[in-house]
């Protein structure tokens, strides 16, 4: 099939060589996500695993829980033969381990309990076993013993990991607390340092992004290397009128780049930047114009041929929506001939007034739809802090870098502090103000290509006919107003059960399954905290039976040790029960039971009640490569 439509768009009829060079990219998307799918292939944990855990660390980073977390390979686990140990595992570290000090390409060993990539939390809902398989991570688990040395980092190994982490290290020696911490992983990506509430600061400002390494960062670091290089050797005249100064700038830049890339840890948004980076210097040696919406294509094309599964990760979009959107904005603005008519002094406020309105009106939809909230200040926080990571931050970096050597980094040093510093100021300012986050409700899965399909539209035609493009954009914008969020949501292992009500979602119990409640509650738009819902008007405890009101239907919910001996009194009171047991025996007539050996099979459930009665949509209907084909 793949061959007849390339025919035809080699040598079919004009107006149909579009859509067939489109049939063409379709094929070949899904040639290329099944070859990446294989090549990925890596033994995943198909049980729950607790005895020693031997391997090597590459990444240390945290956890939501504040946690340091340690990613292990060359991994080996007691009584698992080596074709079923997992290529990666990930664990966290609870409990004293003040005197360990990760370190990269050691060999560690611990007792902690391992288990598989955790299965969507609801139908639709994100599937991080999807994301683990691309990382070849088999499994994830937690330590409550101490983390002990067996090896130290074997020599010419892990040598960008570990000068990450000297670079790191010398940052927070010059700069203390959570300033040094996000100085150090905006610069080399070593966000280890960085606590929970930091991260909640800047997420909820909007601000996340001058964490994340994004392409901001390293489009900053290029700029200043390239401006200097080039105004710096202009200032030498023996050297700028016998060599081309801009091309040796370029050559410089472009290397850098390569660097900050390797050294960052190479996230998407990273490599995307690079890509473009690359290719715009390219340009500059081959006297091109540098910057275009050729340029976004085709590092879009290079990145989705070498990693397809990027299409749908949250950075890609955002990063490709930004970069799009402020090369076509710009573009529009200039055609307006506005720039022209002010006044010297304010180009540069105005270029960043107009960068931090195009770049969050292309991303807001996409950021709304993955993280299912607003920043409702966002555009002011950014307004704020953007310059600071432009002129201190990362020309700090560099500064500090290039006199280092001769023991004088102080200057750099102090530029990078005044910059987190403020930064981090701001975001906490910021996300402490009334209305800071909106919870936005998770939209149907066909709402998000619509807006796409209709931005792309607006800016890929020309004239008025680009206008209908709006037409796809406001029918998802009114589908997603209008979108419902499922009746009631059933955890994976039972124990846990939500039923939406007029004040929200209501959930079975303030506490157990608090990662699957944040979800859910993320998911409907609702910022509450899960102890919050549990106190909603929804579910009733009668005789130990905590059941609630279904469209009609009692459902009742059963947890603990007792829960199998209070299930026939369940099922007098109930017509669903859910309990978080397996059972052996026959369920009672008379209701529908739902128990943890069905779940196991169905994963996480969304229940309503329709004409026929309940209506279940299990999160397991569709069998994925990535679901454990080990198991």
């Amino acid at each position: 099939m793949g061959g007849a439509f390339l025919c035809i768009a080699l040598r079919g009829h004009y107006l149909l060589r579009i859509p067939a060079w489109g049939a063409v990219a379709l094929v070949a998307g899904f040639l290329l996500i099944g070859a990446r799918a294989w090549m990925q292939e890596a033994p995943v944990l198909g049980f729950r695993y607790y005895g020693a855990i031997e391997g090597r660390v590459v990444e240390v980073d945290r956890s939501a829980g504040d946690h340091l977390r340690l990613t292990l390979d060359r991994v080996v686990l007691e009584r698992t033969a080596p074709d079923r140990t997992p290529e990666k595992v990930r664990v966290s570290l609870h409990g004293e381990q003040s005197f360990f000090t990760p370190q990269a390409g050691a060999r560690v060993i611990l007792t902690g309990h391992l288990m598989p990539p955790m299965p969507p939390s609801q139908p639709g809902g994100f599937d991080f076993r999807r994301m683990a398989w691309f990382q070849q991570l088999g499994a994830l688990g937690y330590t409550q013993s101490p983390v002990l040395l067996l090896a130290p980092p074997e020599p010419a190994t892990q040598l960008v990991n570990r000068l990450r982490e000297r670079l790191s290290a010398a940052v927070s020696s010059h700069i203390d607390g959570q300033a040094g911490a996000f100085a150090s992983g905006s610069v080399t990506g070593d966000r280890s340092g960085i606590t929970q509430g930091t991260v909640v600061a800047l997420r909820d400002s909007n601000l996340s992004h001058l964490l994340a390494i994004s392409g901001m960062n390293l489009a900053f670091l290029v700029s200043f290397v390239f401006a200097v290089l080039r105004f710096g050797l202009a200032l030498v005249p023996v050297v700028a009128l016998r060599v081309n100064t801009k091309k040796i700038a370029a050559v410089v830049a472009v290397c850098v780049a390569g660097f900050y890339l390797a050294l960052s840890g190479g996230n998407i948004a990273t490599e995307r930047a690079f890509i473009m980076s690359a290719i715009m210097l390219g340009a500059v040696l081959a006297d091109r114009r540098a910057l275009s919406m050729r340029t976004a294509a085709l590092s879009g094309i290079i990145l989705l041929a070498l990693q397809p599964e990027a299409l749908i990760n949250a950075g890609f979009q955002m990063s490709m929506a930004a970069t799009v959107g402020l090369i076509w904005g710009f573009g529009a603005v200039d055609r307006l001939a506005f720039r022209q008519r002010l006044p010297r002094w304010s180009v540069p406020v105005y270029v960043a007034l107009l960068s931090s309105v195009i770049g969050g009106l292309a991303t807001g939809p996409i950021a709304a739809a993955q993280f299912n909230r607003f920043a409702d200040f966002g555009l002011l926080a950014n307004l704020l802090t953007v310059p600071a990571m432009g002129l201190l931050i990362m020309p700090g970096a560099v500064v500090a870098t290039l006199l280092a050597p001769f023991g004088l980094p102080q200057p750099g040093m102090w530029m990078m502090e005044a910059g987190a510093r403020w930064i981090l100021a701001v975001a906490h300012w910021v996300a402490g103000w009334e209305g800071a986050v909106t919870g936005i409700p998770a939209p149907p899965p066909w709402v998000l290509p619509a807006l796409v399909l209709g931005m792309a539209w607006i800016i890929v035609w020309p004239q008025r006919v680009r206008l209908l493009g709006v037409l796809p954009m406001a029918v998802a914008l009114a589908g997603w107003s209008i979108a419902e969020r499922p009746a009631a949501l059933v955890a994976a292992d039972g124990i846990l059960v939500g039923i939406m009500g007029d004040d929200g979602r209501s959930l079975s119990y303030p506490s157990g399954g608090s990662f699957v409640a944040g979800s859910w509650l993320r998911s409907d738009g609702d910022l509450a905290a899960q102890v919050v819902a549990a106190a909603r008007d929804g579910f009733r405890e009668v005789d130990g039976i905590r059941s609630g009101d279904l469209d009609g239907l009692v459902l009742a919910h059963l947890k603990g040790k007792a829960a199998p001996d209070h299930l026939a009194r369940a099922c007098e009171l109930a017509d669903v029960v859910v309990i978080a047991a397996r059972l052996a025996e026959p369920h009672p007539e008379g209701c529908r039971v739902i128990d943890q050996q069905e779940l196991s099979r169905t994963g996480a459930m969304a229940l309503s009640v329709g004409e026929g009665g309940l209506v279940i949509r299990p999160t397991l209907a569709t069998r994925r490569v990535w679901d454990g084909a080990d198991q």
